[in-house]
């Protein structure tokens, strides 16, 4: 890990704190919630020995990067990250790059990939399907009709409120109950908030370690979760100002993996999306779907070998 360089640059008028490691090709990796730059550890320690320039940044809000006060709408869009993203790789002097996303990251790679999709050599995205934009229902209105009110994505719009009951849980458990979660009761998350009795424990599987946790429980006590809160309750802003992309297809050539627990692929129809064609009929260059046994949402910690060798192999073709 000390290999691994760390510096803070100035881009679209934010501090971007990125680690980096390598010489060679480009990757640019990009985390989920509730992650950071280090949710990459083991792909940038690998993947920098292949011959291969591994940068990874903590995105907008998130860890030793600026997080913008006020509303989400203004400062947390997808044309913001992504915005970020670009001008990160003109500061870096890069003009294209093999591209990484993980959770909400997968989400922001979709978007870099339908914006620019000549700054992206090849995608490797995990865990978050490619869904075209629907015409007449905006994405919470669709996750309320299917998961109801109490649905993660849902209980985080209104701001201040889930901020107001993480902070009554020990951020320590809190991070420990959402990374070792599995399945489609993880993502319920119900008015009031979590609650743990006197003197709970949280056994960590083996891919995490109490120093994993620490790391992660020292830069959201710094930064907060209203940063990253916020990506979620921009999800209808993004959706009113996507209306030149309905029905567009990505032009990027992809490979996906999800872990066959992921809460992700347990949602109503994701499988069915997947295994239908529909997936496929929206990213056309979609070259392989892997589908990682026994394994859960955080796959690229979970199964780091495995999905480093599922990286390499792909990007090593172009």
């Amino acid at each position: 890990m000390d290999k691994i360089k760390h510096r803070t640059v100035l881009v679209n008028d934010i501090n971007m704190h990125i680690a980096e490691i390598g010489e060679g090709r480009p990757i640019l990796f990009l985390h989920g919630f509730p992650e950071l730059w280090y949710s990459w550890r083991h792909q940038l320690l690998y993947l920098s020995s292949q011959n291969y320039r591994c940068i990874a940044p903590d995105l907008r809000g998130y860890g030793d990067t600026d997080a913008p006060p006020g509303d989400a709408n203004a400062n947390y869009s997808v044309f913001h990250i992504v915005g970020d993203l670009v001008a990160l790789l003109d500061y870096l002097g890069i003009d294209e790059v093999f591209l990484v996303g993980h959770d909400f990251g997968a989400i922001i790679a979709w978007y870099f990939c339908l914006f620019q999709p000549d700054r992206i050599k090849a995608l490797v995205n995990m865990s978050v399907v490619y869904m075209t934009r629907t015409q007449f229902l905006k994405p919470t209105e669709g996750l309320k009709l299917v998961a109801g009110e109490d649905f993660y994505i849902c209980r985080f719009q209104e701001p201040g409120v889930v901020e107001e009951e993480y902070s009554k849980v020990d951020t320590s458990l809190l991070l420990k109950s959402i990374l070792t979660s599995h399945g489609s009761t993880s993502t319920i998350f119900p008015k009031g908030g979590l609650k743990f009795p006197p003197d709970f424990k949280i056994p960590l599987p083996p891919w995490l370690t109490e120093e994993d946790v620490d790391y992660y429980v020292s830069k959201y006590k710094k930064s907060g979760f209203t940063g990253p809160l916020n990506y979620y309750r921009a999800l209808d802003f993004n959706w009113e100002l996507g209306a030149p992309w309905t029905d567009a297809k990505l032009k990027v050539p992809v490979k996906f993996i999800v872990g066959d627990r992921d809460m992700a692929l347990s949602f109503p129809g994701i499988r069915d999306y997947i295994d239908n064609g529909e997936f496929k009929r929206y990213v056309p260059l979609l070259e392989e779907v892997v589908f990682l046994e026994g394994v859960g949402h955080f796959c690229n910690q979970e199964k780091p070998d495995e999905v480093n060798q599922h990286i390499l192999g792909y990007f090593n073709r172009f």
